[in-house]
């Protein structure tokens, strides 16, 4: 899997959202390799979409269409400022990768030295990660080569997961959480929506 963040500040939501909502229909059907995409607004007008394709050559190969050329200049004038984009070759999931069900979504990005303790942390015992936060449906992990990373977690509903946030992890785990954490930015979609073929 591959997987493009894209993040940026816009106050104008609806139009945003509207045109967001009209991409599958109109330019989805052309876009080989599209599996889906999860986008949000924080609290402060912080845009967040994590769009999911096959594999980076279909992803590029989309980018390349002109029709999505032109649409994607229409979406960056929307914005109140420059667009960031993260290009993640390295996807890791946890359960299914997430659901269009979610009720709230929380992104995560950080960055760290060793990728592949990160990636342990995620996989190492989901059994007893479902059975502790039942409330998690599934995330994403997505690494850039730098180490920086960003996690989507998809959850049931708000409330649960800010009770699950409130149980105290075994030690290894919270010492695992505590390095990966160290430093990084949590994202809260409270009105999640999402696109899928």
């Amino acid at each position: 899997m591959f997987i493009q963040i894209i993040q940026g500040r816009c106050t104008r939501q609806d139009e945003l959202h509207t045109m967001l909502d009209r991409w599958p229909e109109e330019l989805g059907p052309g876009a080989d390799g599209w599996l889906g995409g999860t986008y949000g607004f924080t609290d402060d007008d912080q845009f967040v979409a994590v769009v999911r394709f096959e594999d980076r050559e279909k992803a590029m190969a989309n980018s390349q269409r002109p029709e999505q050329d032109r649409w994607a200049k229409e979406l960056a004038a929307m914005f109140d400022g420059p667009l960031e984009f993260h290009d993640c070759d390295d996807v890791t999931l946890l359960f299914d990768g997430g659901s269009d069900d979610a009720g709230f979504v929380q992104i995560i990005r950080g960055k760290v030295d060793d990728p592949a303790r990160l990636r342990r942390l995620m996989t190492d015992d989901p059994t007893e990660l479902r059975r502790m936060r039942p409330e998690i449906i599934g995330a994403t992990l997505a690494i850039e080569p730098d180490g920086t990373f960003t996690e989507t977690v998809a959850f049931t509903d708000e409330a649960s997961a800010r009770s699950g946030e409130q149980m105290e992890p075994p030690e290894d785990v919270r010492r695992e959480l505590e390095y990966a954490m160290q430093g990084a930015t949590f994202y809260d979609l409270h009105h999640p929506w999402f696109n899928s073929p």
